[in-house]
Parts: structure tokens; C-alpha cells; sequence
């Protein structure tokens, strides 16, 4: 049984930092693309931040340059660090996977594990 579990959502300042964890479950972790999805308040959510199980690594242009993804097989958990925060990242944030053949393809239709999503307020 495939799990996700984010963690480390919660308040941040304008120009903080912040880190979110998400801790995988139920398969094996280093063959998976794995990726991070943003949910603004009145919007549609979408792709972020995405790794391959070959570390290959694709960001959105709006977080390009402030936030980073990163994964630890040894202890199947995906990061993604958050820096210079804006108003504009307040949001739920889901952590993604599925098994992947190749590339990592960062389109959610793809993703089939999702975690139950973390709120971040940025203010």
C-alpha cells in the first residue's frame, strides 16, 4: 500500500524559509518520479517541482531560483525547501509519485499517489 505523508506546513514570513517533508511508504522509493504540487486558494493546482528516480530535477519558472527539491532513497522521504517566500506560495502543497519507465513527466495526470496535502500561509 502506497503512502505519502506531508509534514512541515504551517506560517512563514514574506522572504522566510521554509521545509517540507514527505515521507513515502509502500514501494520502492528510488524507482518513482517523484514531485511537488501547489494549490493556491481559488485555483487549480499545480506541478512545482519535480525529480526523477535518476535525479534529474524540473521547477516550475515561479519557484525557479527559491526552491529546492530534494530526496534521501536511503530514507524514502522527499524535501522541498522553500526560500524568499512570497504572498503568492500561500497554498496546500501535495507531494507526488508514480512509477516511472524513464523521464520524469511532471504533468499531475501521471501521478498516481498523491499525499493528503500541507498548508502553508505565507504573510
Amino acid at each position: 500500500h502506497v503512502q505519502l505523508v506531508e509534514s512541515g506546513g504551517g506560517s512563514g514570513q514574506t522572504g522566510g524559509s521554509l521545509t517540507l517533508p514527505c515521507a513515502a511508504s509502500g514501494y520502492t522509493y528510488s524507482s518513482y518520479c517523484m514531485a511537488w504540487f501547489h494549490q493556491s486558494p481559488g485555483k487549480e493546482r499545480e506541478g512545482i517541482a519535480a525529480i526523477g528516480k535518476d535525479g534529474v530535477i524540473s521547477y516550475a519558472d515561479s519557484v525557479k531560483g527559491r526552491f529546492t527539491i530534494s530526496k534521501d532513497n536511503a530514507e524514502a522521504s522527499l524535501y522541498l525547501q522553500m526560500n524568499s517566500l512570497k504572498s503568492g506560495d500561500t497554498g496546500v502543497y501535495y507531494c507526488a509519485a508514480y512509477l516511472a519507465a524513464g523521464d520524469c513527466n511532471s504533468s499531475q495526470d501521471n501521478f498516481a499517489y498523491w499525499g493528503q496535502g500541507t498548508q502553508v500561509t505565507v504573510s
